[in-house]
């Protein structure tokens, strides 16, 4: 998932080095109601302007969230700048291509003048990814609010996102290790209906396949020969690539409908609609957009709700431990 995935095309490792909680006895909707009225309405004003500014917020911001929670639950460690003694997450390789951290920053920056010290940098990044969804034509959901930062952040840790290279087995694995099912899996995929990815990403699939085929045979073919003209072999424009649906700024059901025509950009997309586990849930979110809005806040939450055992701390600074 461009929104999940990484960049990288290095195999997965799942050893995890972190266990995951999905409770949810610390985490509720009205937690800043007294201490911070006004959270909600800063922080969607600050995704709005920087949308404004910059049509891939969403998808930075949506990714971002997503690499965060996947490593050591939400605590905001994708954050954290790395130092002179430690390689920070947003350094590993999967991570080089995530933007948009002014985007938190300037959320931070005017939270700490209305209620200091009182709003996680984690909260806020959970905030703004259901925000910039909303914006861009998706579901609202109420976000739940409580969590801390954490201080550990690793750009070791980052071999465990799904890459754009996952077959199914390792992608439900994958999620598995997170209490994230199958159909979580799919629907969360569908966070790529934002964004886009640079050729490195996907140009396997358009130049000596395999021994047999030049292309990936499940690309179709029209699309995959286009593909091959913004990303040739050899390739020197590294800003070169792919938006991952038609409609890349809004969020809505098109990218199954792409997956379903065989436009699926990442190999590992593209691979939900050949295995029996996936495919039909696939097949029912392309039909039925408004089913697919249900189920990706639902599975947001659940994401939402990933927690490691770092008691944490609210920083002032998303960038630095206090």
């Amino acid at each position: 998932m461009a929104s999940l995935v990484a960049k990288n095309t290095f195999p997965i490792i799942f050893l995890l080095l972190t266990v995951f909680s999905l409770s949810k006895a610390e985490l509720h909707a009205h937690y800043y109601d007294q201490t911070c009225p006004q959270l909600e309405k800063i922080i969607s004003e600050t995704a709005l302007g920087a949308s404004i500014h910059d049509p891939k917020v969403p998808a930075h911001i949506l990714r971002m969230f997503f690499h965060d929670c996947f490593l050591r639950g939400c605590d905001a460690s994708i954050l954290l700048d790395s130092t002179a003694t430690n390689q920070a997450e947003k350094d590993g390789p999967p991570n080089i291509s995530v933007r948009s951290f002014y985007v938190i920053d300037e959320a931070k920056a005017k939270l700490e003048l209305a209620c200091p010290g009182t709003v996680s940098c984690a909260d806020i990044l959970a905030i703004l990814a259901r925000d910039v969804v909303t914006m861009s034509g998706g579901p609202y959901w109420n976000v739940l609010k409580g969590r801390k930062d954490g201080r550990v952040s690793k750009a070791s840790d980052t071999v465990n996102l799904p890459a754009p290279t996952s077959t199914v087995d390792q992608l439900v694995q994958s999620f598995a290790k997170r209490g994230l099912g199958v159909k979580d899996m799919v629907t969360l995929s569908g966070g790529h209906t934002l964004g886009f990815s640079h050729c490195s990403s996907f140009e396997a699939r358009l130049h000596n396949f395999s021994s047999l085929h030049s292309i990936d045979p499940r690309l179709n073919t029209e699309f995959a020969l286009d593909l091959r003209k913004k990303c040739p072999n050899p390739n020197n424009n590294k800003n070169a690539g792919q938006f991952l649906d038609s409609t890349a700024s809004v969020f809505d059901n098109d990218y199954y409908k792409q997956l379903l025509a065989g436009k699926g950009v990442f190999s590992s997309d593209q691979s939900l609609v050949g295995d029996y586990r996936t495919r039909w849930i696939v097949e029912a979110f392309a039909r039925d957009q408004s089913l697919f809005f249900k189920e990706f806040a639902a599975s947001m939450l659940k994401v939402g709700n990933l927690r490691g055992f770092d008691n944490g701390e609210v920083r002032l600074n998303c960038r630095i431990v206090n």
